[in-house]
């Protein structure tokens, strides 16, 4: 159980439940570890699971033509993370989704999310504002994105996610913040002389 305390905390930190309610809600959800640069979603292959992050760090991303990365989100402890748009649609993702750490996660299914939904308004509630938040968030985040300067970005960043900061390659992070490796090197440099 000791891993499902977490996430049902996070659950009663949105919405009321009886410990019944949690308990149920709870017991929907597999266990699954994984290794570093283990994918748990890859391009093509349709995503199973809605991931609930319990340890670890993970990395989403697409690759383009080029073959340059891009990272879309991470996720660590109490975060969320898949190929949202190939798990709700239940079509062939696009991403890439991979842990940059051994990690432990709590996965729930498609099909069986949709049955907890039906069973109990309040996980709906739940699914809907978690969906909420995160559609703000990269609302947020692509605003961001082009009205700030890339220094702008990674001191945002680097405030508002310090932990993500300080666990992620410097690849990645350069690739979230829409920079080349090299460049953010050079920004964390200027910082240190000042």
């Amino acid at each position: 159980m000791e891993h499902y305390e977490s996430l049902i905390k996070h659950l009663q930190d949105r919405i009321e439940l009886s410990e019944e309610e949690a308990n149920l809600f709870v017991s929907n959800f597999k266990i699954k570890k994984i290794k570093k640069r283990q994918f748990i979603v890859q391009p093509d292959f349709v995503a199973k699971h809605r991931n609930y992050v319990v340890e670890g760090a993970l990395r989403a991303y697409v690759v383009n033509d080029e073959g340059q990365e891009h990272t879309i989100a991470f996720a660590i402890e109490d975060w969320w993370i898949s190929d949202y748009n190939s798990y709700i649609y239940q079509q062939p993702a696009t991403m890439f989704v991979m842990a940059l750490e051994d990690a432990v996660l709590l996965q729930i299914d498609f099909e069986t999310e949709a049955k907890l939904k039906m069973a109990n308004p309040k996980f709906e509630t739940f699914f809907r504002i978690t969906a909420e938040r995160t559609a703000a968030f990269f609302q947020r985040r692509i605003i961001t994105n082009l009205t700030s300067s890339a220094e702008e970005r990674y001191d945002k960043f680097i405030t508002q996610f310090p932990l993500i900061a300080n666990r992620v390659p410097q690849y990645a992070l350069a690739s979230y913040l829409g920079m080349t490796t090299e460049f953010l090197s050079k920004i964390k440099n200027n910082k240190l002389k000042k």
